[in-house]
């Protein structure tokens, strides 16, 4: 298929799905068009014991998409930007502490109980997957992702302080966990794993990707702020976010880390300098818009993956033990520092049930495990990846909201 068909495909089931939902489910968005796509994909895979659907060719279509590379190289920059544009640096700084501990040092940790964990269970379960490979698993469920979270948290009446620790840890660790994955991965390519090795690349990476960011921040300011036509200044704000992307990938730096400053900056730094009152609406209702469609996009392509997927039953079975798993490591990584130093993160021990509760994985997810070489323990990732995903979406996207007035109370 061209590339136009395929965007008129995709744009069309998110309408269709997007107004069904808001007919007759009334679910929170991304929640309903997930559902109503998986759904529609769990129909499709059943079609062939009822019905004469060229199923292959489905699947062979929804393959030649490369999702991958849709979610990481083209969606992502700008859904990034656009969450980091519409969030308050004030309510960051006042949670910093919080944030810093989550992002960075829960990834870490993260990482490293879920790889222990899935390697101990996946020999209960008699799957093969060497211990490297569980610690990719670890980085890249680690990592709450912001595209879930700014598009389910923010609506679910969650108090600000706990709603924007959780948006800001999401808006960081996503860049975060996806350096930790890449260091990983080449580490698991090139066949020997070294700390020096894995440091390098992180520091190259994170620091890289905001260093990055707050020029590419500060030159759109200063661009922004030489001129007052809200037209050319959107145009200028699309080109940054897709040359800037591109620079980041090319000099093997974290775009994501770099998206998320130059959005804070846009959004927040001397904004009344660097635009006009019109100018700020159009460019803020603008990026709005553009985060409904991509997320639209994001959530219908998600469902879709269960075309793809080759599901054995005991994959099945460890899948749906990988959801404690991450649950249990989510649980230590928000109730330690919360234990240990309550008031230095400014957090208080009836926050960590939403704080657990509330990080939620999506498309980041599985984005990255779609992108590992093509093998037999890619299938076993994709499907356990893909179960957790699905639980943190669905189960728990559609009770953080009840959760949060309990916890109220």
């Amino acid at each position: 298929m061209n590339i136009y068909l395929v965007v008129t495909i995709l744009i069309t089931l998110s309408a269709v799905f997007a107004y069904l939902n808001q007919k007759f489910l009334r679910l929170p968005f991304v929640i309903g068009l997930f559902l109503i796509s998986t759904v529609l994909s769990l129909i499709v895979l059943s079609s062939k014991y009822w019905l004469n659907v060229p199923l292959d060719y489905i699947t062979g279509q929804v393959e030649s998409l490369h999702i991958e590379k849709v979610i990481i190289d083209y969606l992502l920059g700008f859904l990034l930007f656009a969450g980091a544009l519409h969030t308050d640096w004030k309510s960051i700084q006042k949670n910093v502490r919080a944030i810093s501990v989550f992002a960075v040092a829960g990834v870490m940790v993260s990482t490293v109980i879920i790889a222990f964990l899935t390697y101990f269970v996946s020999h209960l379960f008699n799957v093969s997957i060497d211990f490297i490979s569980c610690l990719l698993f670890g980085a890249l469920i680690s990592p709450t992702d912001p595209i879930a979270v700014l598009g389910i948290l923010t609506k679910a009446n969650v108090s600000k302080h706990i709603e924007s620790t959780i948006v800001g840890e999401s808006l960081f660790n996503d860049g975060i966990g996806v350096v930790v994955f890449l260091a990983l991965l080449q580490s698991k390519t090139s066949g020997v794993f070294s700390v020096e090795l894995f440091s390098t690349l992180f520091f190259q990476e994170a620091i890289g990707g905001v260093i990055l960011g707050i020029i590419f921040g500060y030159v759109l300011h200063m661009l922004l702020k030489s001129i007052d036509h809200y037209e050319t200044e959107i145009l200028l704000t699309i080109a940054f976010v897709m040359s800037g992307y591109w620079v980041c990938n090319v000099l093997h730096t974290s775009g994501a880390l770099a998206m998320v400053v130059m959005g804070l900056m846009t959004g927040n730094f001397k904004q009344n300098l660097a635009m006009s009152d019109t100018t700020q609406e159009y460019v803020h209702k603008f990026w709005e818009l553009v985060d409904v469609i991509l997320n639209a996009i994001l959530f219908l392509l998600i469902g879709f993956i269960l075309l793809i997927i080759e599901i054995e039953f005991n994959h099945l079975m460890f899948g749906l033990i990988t959801i404690i798993i991450v649950l249990v490591s989510r649980f230590v990584v928000v109730y330690i520092p919360i234990f240990s130093a309550s008031k230095f993160i400014g957090l208080k021990p009836r926050d960590g049930l939403i704080l657990t509760w509330g990080g939620l994985r999506g498309g980041l997810s599985i984005a990255l495990v779609l992108s590992l070489p093509q093998s037999e323990i890619k299938n076993v990732l994709l499907i356990i990846t893909y179960c957790c995903v699905l639980f943190s979406i669905i189960i728990q996207g559609l009770t953080i909201q009840k959760l949060a007035k309990s916890n109220a109370v």
